[in-house]
């Protein structure tokens, strides 16, 4: 999950007395001295030693494109402690010197916002002094905003559902990314970790390194409304998302065996024969998701480029089609195969079964639910574009795709994705 914290500074006493400046968003301050203060177990009042000049005076507001700095201008003291925060409860980040000499935020401040900041102080004798002041920041120039979309939407999913967000404008460069990824926030209970990875220049995804945990809780949250992002665009409102997920299942088909079998809560609870794709059309390899189910779906072989007149054309009223990926690839039933299933894989890429056995799979898995398939000749899953085969990058080239991990994004693209492709039996 992401989490912005607090920067503390803690370190060696220097001497007496202490004169800290404090500069927010390139307001000038006024400076002024202390006398030595004995040791006490509640922090003096370090008021005299910190002067805010810009956000106290009436009708004046400080610039949200400009830092928040606090500085000791005198050898005589340092400051220990920095903590700021705005009324929603978003910290400021920020970095103290190793001299204790100066703090300064390094994450951006909100637009329109109104912020508490406390200041802690320690003179020579380790006297504890605080400050804590408020101010309001203006709005931006700019009324261009970023929005977010999240999805899916809410409601209960299987332990492989990944989260999408969705921009309404593009964000290329880097740190820009950086600043948008850094206020895009997935909590869960139990806690599970994960990584946000850009899909293309407008969308994202997230995902936990392993599956989630059965039955938790997902939350999901923008906190960029009135953070600057770009000289023209500044965050906006994005409406939260919670999820819950269920119990874990996870259908696993061996292509070579022509088997499935079906997991819950990490035991098998069924065994199915099936048939995957023959030679030519065979069954994509991988994790996939579950997208939906269709009880009725009219299958044919024109929307997949088979001419008709060909050996492999059809027209097939199709019964019981959970789909796995965009492009038309389903489990369901099969009953013109049952002779086959258990024996020999004569599909055109779509994984069938009885009737018997589709309708139990159908009624038994939810949208997020896992089919994974292993042993067949076909590609691996797209990781992108034509469903969700996120799953099929290992963690590294996951986390690859972040804008806040070091090094160039791995893993294909959404463009790099295969041609989607309707409806195969």
């Amino acid at each position: 999950m992401n989490h912005d914290e607090p920067f503390r500074g803690i370190g060696a006493r220097t001497a007496v007395g202490c004169t800290l400046l404090l500069t927010a968003l390139g307001v000038g301050v006024a400076a002024c001295s202390s006398d030595d203060h004995s040791l006490s177990a509640e922090p003096y009042d370090a008021a005299d030693q910190i002067a805010f000049n810009g956000p106290d005076e009436d009708g004046k507001k400080a610039d949200p494109d400009k830092p928040l700095e606090v500085t000791a201008e005198d050898d005589d003291g340092r400051i220990t402690d920095v903590t700021a925060l705005d009324a929603t409860g978003r910290y400021v980040a920020g970095e103290l010197s190793a001299d204790g000499t100066r703090w300064h935020s390094t994450s951006p401040l909100a637009a329109n916002a109104h912020y508490k900041v406390r200041v802690s102080t320690e003179d020579e004798d380790g006297a504890p002094g605080r400050k804590t002041f408020t101010f309001t920041t203006g709005k931006p120039v700019t009324q261009k905003r970023l929005g977010v979309t999240f999805g899916p939407k809410t409601g209960e999913y299987g332990v492989g559902q990944p989260i999408t967000a969705k921009l309404n404008k593009p964000v290329r460069d880097k740190a820009q990314r950086a600043v948008v990824e850094r206020a895009l926030k997935v909590d869960s209970t139990p806690a599970a970790q994960g990584a946000w990875h850009w899909v293309d220049d407008k969308e994202l995804h997230y995902r936990p390194k392993e599956y989630w945990p059965a039955h938790a809780v997902v939350q999901v949250r923008s906190n960029l409304e009135g953070i600057k992002i770009s000289d023209r665009l500044w965050g906006g409102k994005s409406k939260p998302l919670k999820l819950t997920t269920g119990d874990s299942v996870i259908a696993v088909t061996d292509a070579a065996s022509h088997t499935m079998t079906v997991y819950k809560n990490d035991e098998v609870i069924k065994e199915i024969p099936v048939t995957t794709g023959k030679p030519g059309f065979d069954t994509r390899n991988g994790v996939k998701v579950v997208l939906g189910k269709e009880y009725f779906v009219r299958m044919r072989s024109a929307t997949v480029g088979i001419s008709e007149g060909s050996s492999d054309s059809y027209d097939l009223p199709v019964y019981y089609a959970t789909r796995v990926t965009w492009s038309g690839e389903y489990v369901h039933a099969a009953p013109w195969s049952v002779g086959s299933q258990g024996s020999a894989n004569v599909s055109h890429g779509c994984t069938g079964m009885s009737t018997g056995n589709a309708e139990w799979f159908f009624d038994t898995v939810r949208e997020g639910d896992v089919v994974k398939v292993i042993n067949s000749a076909g590609n691996t899953m797209e990781t992108f574009g034509n469903g969700f085969g996120e799953w099929n990058l290992d963690w590294d080239k996951w986390r690859g795709g972040s804008a806040l991990v070091a090094g160039d994004p791995q893993g294909p693209s959404s463009e790099e994705a295969a041609r989607l492709r309707p409806q195969s039996v």
